[in-house]
This record gives C-alpha cells, sequence and structure tokens, in this order.
C-alpha cells in the first residue's frame, strides 16, 4: 500500500478496508451486498398463520353509485323526487349539495334481483358480477371520512388525508415482503380516460423507504419507460456498468447507512432482472381464446379487461400487493359525468373482467390465497344532482365494497343501510376497519405494524381499526 509507517496508525479500519488492493475490501463488499440484497421486510414472518398471501385491488375510482348497483332501496323509489327529511342530512356536510339540487330524493331506474344461492341484491348493470355472488363477499356499510376525491382517495389507500404517509401496499410489502424476485412487490396498473385525482401518492411509500413504493406498470409497449438499453449497448456492458454502479453505492451505504441507497442498490437490480421478465409478463399470446374472451381482451388495445388479466399473471409471479385503478366512476351529471348515459359505460367497461378475474384464480386454485377488492374512495348521496342531466353527489356515511378469495367468507350480504340507503343501521365499517382486517386476512396485527418516524410510532389504521369479523371465513 506504500504508506508511510508513521500514518498507518491515523488511518482508520474504514478507510483501509476501502483502499486496501489486497482482496479484503472486496470480500467486505460481497458480504454487505449478499446480505442486503433486499430490503428485508419488516417482520421475519407473520403475527399468525395468514389466510391472503397475495391482494389484488380493484379501485374504482371516483366513487360507484351504491344505489345504481348493490344497494336495493325500493323506498327510495317510491319517494323518488321529494324532500329528504332533515334529520338525515342535519349536521352534514356534501362536496356540493347545497349548490345544485338541494336535497330531493332520487330514486334509482335501474331494476335489482336477488341473484346465486346466497340471494344477493344485485341490479341488472351488473350481468357478469351477479353470476359470482356466491364467490363474494358484499359490504354494504362501509364509511370514510373525506367527502372530496384527492383526499378520499389518499384516505382509503394510506389511512390518512394527508401527503406522506405510507400507502397500503408499501406496509404490505414493509411488513412481509415479496415472493417475487423478478418483479417488484407492489404493482399499479391504470386504465380509464385520466389517472386517479392525487396521482401517484396513493402508491407512494411515503416515511418508509422507498423501495416499499408501488411500480407503476404499462399495459401495453414498454412496461416500464426506460427499462430496454439504449443502442449500442449489450448486456456485458450493461452489466459491468451495474457491477461499478453497485460497488460505489455499496461502499457509500456501509460508511453512511442511509436506507435510501439500499434503495438504490435494489432498484438498478430489480430493474435488470426485469428486462426479461416484464415483457414476458405482458406478453400474454401464451394464453387461450377462450381465456382473453372470458375476459374481454382485445390483445391489442390497453383496458381494464386487460390489466384484470395481468393481475392475475402477476400473482402467479409472486408479486405480493397488485391495485388496478379504473376511472371516471365520478357521477354529478354534468358532461362526461351523467348517470343516464356515462355510468353504464364505466360499468360495462369493468364488470365482465371483474367477475372472470375471480373465476380464473378459482379455476387456477389461486383465489383460495388471493384476497381480491372491489370498491371507490366513498359512494353516492340518495339525493340527487340535476345539472344537464342527471348525478349524485359524493357520500361517505355508507358505501359499497365488495371481497373474494383469501379467507373471505363467500356468498353473503354483510351490514344494511337505512331504507333510504343514506346511513348505517346494522354494522358499521370505517375505512380503518377495513385496512385492519385486510391486513389480519394478511397474516399482520394492524397494531404491530408500526414505522418510528419523527419520534412517533406509525401505522396504517394510525390508533383506530376492529377487525371486521362477520367477513371472515
Amino acid at each position: 500500500m506504500n504508506i508511510p509507517s508513521n500514518t498507518l496508525r491515523d488511518i482508520t479500519r474504514r478507510h483501509f478496508f476501502q483502499q486496501c488492493p489486497l482482496g479484503i475490501g472486496a470480500l467486505a463488499l460481497t458480504t454487505l451486498l449478499q446480505e442486503q440484497s433486499s430490503a428485508a421486510p419488516a417482520l421475519a414472518r407473520p403475527h399468525h398463520a395468514p389466510k391472503a398471501k397475495n391482494v389484488i385491488y380493484l379501485f374504482m375510482a371516483g366513487g360507484p353509485s351504491q344505489l345504481e348497483l348493490w344497494d336495493h332501496k325500493p323506498k327510495l323509489v317510491e319517494l323518488n323526487g321529494q324532500q329528504i327529511p332533515q334529520s338525515y342530512v342535519e349536521g352534514k356536510r356534501f362536496a356540493f349539495m347545497n349548490t345544485s339540487n338541494g336535497l330531493k330524493l332520487l330514486g334509482t331506474r335501474k331494476k335489482f334481483e336477488q341473484h346465486g344461492q346466497c340471494g344477493t341484491w344485485v341490479s341488472d348493470m351488473l350481468p357478469y358480477t351477479a353470476g359470482i355472488v356466491d364467490d363474494i363477499s358484499v359490504l354494504k356499510t362501509c364509511q370514510t371520512s373525506l367527502f372530496n376525491h384527492a383526499p378520499a382517495k389518499l384516505f382509503m389507500n394510506t389511512g390518512s388525508g394527508q401527503f406522506g404517509r405510507p400507502s397500503m401496499g408499501s406496509w404490505v410489502t414493509y411488513g412481509i415482503g415479496s415472493e417475487s424476485q423478478n418483479l417488484p412487490g407492489f404493482l399499479v396498473l391504470q386504465s380509464g380516460p385520466r389517472g386517479p385525482r392525487g396521482g401517484a401518492v396513493n402508491w407512494g411509500s411515503g416515511f418508509l423507504p422507498t423501495t416499499y413504493q408501488g411500480v407503476p406498470l404499462r399495459g401495453q409497449g414498454e412496461p416500464i419507460l426506460n427499462l430496454t438499453n439504449p443502442k449500442g449497448i449489450d448486456q456485458e456492458k450493461q452489466r459491468a456498468a451495474l457491477d461499478a454502479i453497485r460497488g460505489l453505492n455499496a461502499l457509500r451505504l456501509k460508511e453512511t447507512g442511509d436506507d435510501e441507497i439500499q434503495t438504490r442498490i435494489n432498484a438498478y437490480e430489480m430493474a435488470y432482472r426485469m428486462q426479461s421478465s416484464a415483457p414476458e409478463l405482458i406478453d400474454i399470446s401464451d394464453e387461450t381464446q377462450g381465456t382473453l374472451d372470458m375476459y374481454g381482451v382485445d390483445p391489442a388495445k390497453p383496458s381494464f379487461a386487460r390489466n384484470c388479466l395481468l393481475a392475475r399473471r402477476l400473482v402467479e409471479r409472486g408479486s405480493r400487493f397488485v391495485q388496478l385503478y379504473h376511472t371516471n366512476w365520478d357521477s354529478h351529471g354534468g358532461a362526461g359525468e351523467t348517470l343516464e348515459d356515462d355510468f353504464p359505460k364505466v360499468v360495462k367497461e369493468t364488470d365482465q373482467a371483474c367477475a372472470a378475474l375471480v373465476k380464473d384464480l378459482k379455476a387456477r386454485d389461486l383465489l383460495k390465497d388471493t384476497l381480491v377488492i372491489w370498491g371507490g374512495e366513498f359512494g353516492r348521496t340518495p339525493m340527487g344532482e340535476n345539472r344537464e342531466k342527471t348525478g349524485r353527489n359524493h357520500h361517505i356515511d355508507a358505501f359499497t365494497m365488495w371481497f373474494a378469495g383469501g379467507g373471505v367468507k363467500a356468498g353473503q350480504t354483510i351490514g344494511q343501510t337505512d331504507e333510504l340507503g343514506f346511513g348505517v343501521a346494522e354494522y358499521p365499517a370505517h375505512v380503518h376497519d377495513i385496512h385492519a382486517t385486510i391486513l389480519h386476512l394478511l397474516g399482520i396485527d394492524h397494531k404491530q405494524l408500526t414505522f418510528r418516524f419523527q419520534g412517533r410510532d406509525f401505522r396504517l389504521t394510525d390508533v383506530h381499526g376492529e377487525i371486521l369479523t362477520k367477513l371472515l371465513a
């Protein structure tokens, strides 16, 4: 090393390893990389035996109207056009109700019938989903705390209306990791006329290391932008460059202990592996025509149906949490948001594929290990909004979600709303309770999965959350 003897004692062990050309530093680096080759989950093992291994969350962005789809209310139809009793709305806040159509009740024009052996009420707008009611659990009494789209989406995804909190997918992958070595543990697919309000914060990792954030996956073309090598860079050159970058990052990580440097190392390596795994994932040419027809997939076009098929392929490959966003479910009655013309279109875009996903997972023996969730950030009011045409306002006091697989008791309807569908009459289910139950099905005690940030232990459910035992098989 040609180091003067009088300065040798002043060299720290760290600097010695950095400068030593005899292989000791390289050996230490190799050991470090082996120990931290991927971000370790928070739990060595789940808190209790999990019922679900994976989650597919079908997020209907914009707030689907439960009164047109799931919550059969003959009394509301009977009282159509009448003023809602003041006792219902006293002290309540709405996004636009005071500036549009006041408080007149709006009965649905959709026809409801009971389906399956369980007799679940479903509207005629959902002919395909009506065929799987014996495999799902319909929760009619969901409640949330925020009535505008972006904050409510954030609340449904992170348990808080404030920016900077980790999303549920991030908490899950932080807690129990992922079984996939070649694809991210948390992936996001989008469809519809635009992205969800709030954008990437809905699948962000907040104060958790960014290695746990959701990775958006494109359903057509290059799966992730800039994933392929530029011209003139072959695999051997790329591997050499990555190894050099990895070494520099690892040395810096050893000096600082900064988790974000480990995230950077993981991201480079995952991107390298995804150069082959991601194109293979979105190449659906190996799917049978029968499967494509069941989902309603046109192989040449991106769609919600295609994303549902990709979600099944992702859980087959070990991804832990897959979230699909489909817009636009907003139904105020203005241009592009009418109950008469636009709402039926968005329902039709999703109905067949949602049912096909449950059927396909069941046929492949994946449903028992995969929790499927359907729902939006809130529901719609029993009162109408008359703008250009007919619509409904945002509603946080009672809306519907459904769940399937992964330890959920199938073939049931949980909870009841009042005769107008305004509030909960039996078995309220707040967002915090829903989050606690999802974590429970994954083997996680929501009170114990925490992360210390700015002197406080945070969790997905904050200081709230009760497990919805009626949802459990």
